[in-house]
Parts: C-alpha cells; sequence; structure tokens
C-alpha cells in the first residue's frame, strides 16, 4: 500500500509542478507569460526531480512515477509482479489526474482570461507540431527508450553508499531535462502515459472555460507509444548493458 500511496503522490507533484510551468507560460496575464520553451522544460526537469523525491519518501522505492518506467520492470526487468504492475500504473494516472485538478485550481482565474482553447489543451497534455501518427509514435518511442535507458544507466550498479542513490532524483531531472531540449520538440515529449492521459481525462471533464475538445483521436498516441518505449529501452538495457 505504501508503494502505491508514493507513486500516486510523486507523479501527482510531478504534474502540479510540470503543468502549472506549463499553464504559468502559456495562459493570459501569468506572470510567466510568454517564459518559453527553456522554462518549460527546466520546469518539467524540476517536477520529476521533486515527484521522485516524493515519491520515495512516501514508501515508493522504486519511485517510478510512469507508467512507461513500471511496464518495462514488469515485462523485461522482472522488479513486479503483473498485480503489482497494474496496480502501479493505476496510482500513477490518478496521481497525474489529481494534479491537474490542483493545477486546474492554482491558476483559476487565468482559464477565462485566455481565448485560445489549445493553449488551455496545451496546459494538460500534449500534442504534436506536426501531425503525422506514424512519426508521432516513433518519436514518443524513442523519447521513452532514452528515458529507460539513461535511467538503467543512472542506478546501474548503484548501493546504499554510491553517490547515485542520493543523486539519483536529481540525475533523473536532468535526464528528462535534456530529453525536452532534444526531442521535445516534434510532440512535446510526453514519455509518460500518466502525464498525458490523467490531465486529459481532467480537461474532459473539469469545468474550464472555453476549453473545447479534449483531442482524443491524437490522445492514444502518447499512451500507448511510451508503453512500447518503455519495454523497448528496458529490452536494450536488459540485452546490452
Amino acid at each position: 500500500m505504501d508503494n502505491l500511496l508514493g507513486e500516486f503522490l510523486g507523479t501527482m507533484f510531478l504534474i502540479i509542478l510540470g503543468n502549472g510551468v506549463v499553464a504559468n507560460v502559456l495562459l493570459n496575464k501569468s506572470k510567466g507569460q510568454n517564459g518559453g520553451w527553456i522554462v518549460i522544460t527546466t520546469g518539467w526537469a524540476m517536477a520529476v526531480m521533486i515527484g521522485v523525491f516524493v515519491a520515495i519518501s512516501a514508501g515508493a522505492p522504486q519511485a517510478d512515477i510512469n507508467p512507461a518506467v513500471t511496464i518495462g520492470k514488469w515485462l523485461m526487468l522482472d522488479v513486479y509482479t503483473p498485480g503489482q504492475a497494474i496496480m502501479t500504473m493505476l496510482a500513477e494516472i490518478a496521481g497525474a489526474f489529481t494534479g491537474a485538478i490542483i493545477v486546474f485550481l492554482a491558476y483559476y482565474r487565468h482559464w477565462e482570461a485566455t481565448e485560445d482553447p489549445g493553449l488551455k489543451l496545451a496546459v494538460h497534455c500534449t500534442a504534436p507540431a506536426i501531425r503525422d501518427t506514424p512519426w508521432n509514435i516513433v518519436t514518443e518511442v524513442i523519447g521513452t527508450m532514452v528515458l529507460l535507458i539513461g535511467v538503467g544507466a543512472i542506478f546501474s550498479g548503484a548501493t546504499d553508499g554510491s553517490p547515485a542513490v542520493g543523486l539519483g532524483p536529481y540525475l533523473v531531472g536532468a535526464l528528462v531535462w535534456g530529453i525536452g531540449l532534444s526531442l521535445g520538440g516534434p510532440t512535446g515529449y510526453a514519455i509518460n502515459p500518466a502525464r498525458d492521459l490523467g490531465p486529459r481525462i481532467a480537461h474532459a471533464i473539469l469545468p474550464i472555460a472555453g476549453k473545447g475538445d479534449s483531442d482524443w483521436g491524437y490522445g492514444w498516441i502518447p499512451v500507448v507509444a511510451p508503453l512500447v518505449g518503455g519495454v523497448l529501452g528496458a529490452l536494450i538495457w536488459r540485452l546490452v548493458f
């Protein structure tokens, strides 16, 4: 139960800070409006770092905060039983959904002040810069593979006395920062099904003024493609490293 609570809270904080920085940059009359891509990617790096710390401190030693990481560890690295993996992924999605509601409340007065429904959706979830289903999938698979292999490299051989144990959350944050800066342009680097699905559901049901459509026609890609990338990344790690 502690593991599920940790994954729930860690993913919730991931979204509070991650979607929060997007809201700060995109929504009208926010003090961070027009801060740009560097601000967004930096905010997401900090969000991942804090999310991992929160997950660990709340009882989730794996601190996946990402179903793509969880499924990779389950299918390729034998970290979880099937039941544990499924429950962990559900906890992560629920945490992301809850985090999106908190961001909605924090920026409550700014939704109506923002006319463009696309910006409101972008606060919650990802969308492609160029809509091309096969290549959008490829981008998300590659980004998630890099994430899984990078996480494996960060924690490989780590012991209780290794600096990597304490530095791990910082290094994972830096890894996600690098992925956003280098591979985030085509699709907004979801690389995490919970990060996209939970807030997209929240967007669909919350009373956001002038919110428009939740773009479910695209919404399956940032769920399925990262899951595939997570399995492939874990497989490569298992075979090569």
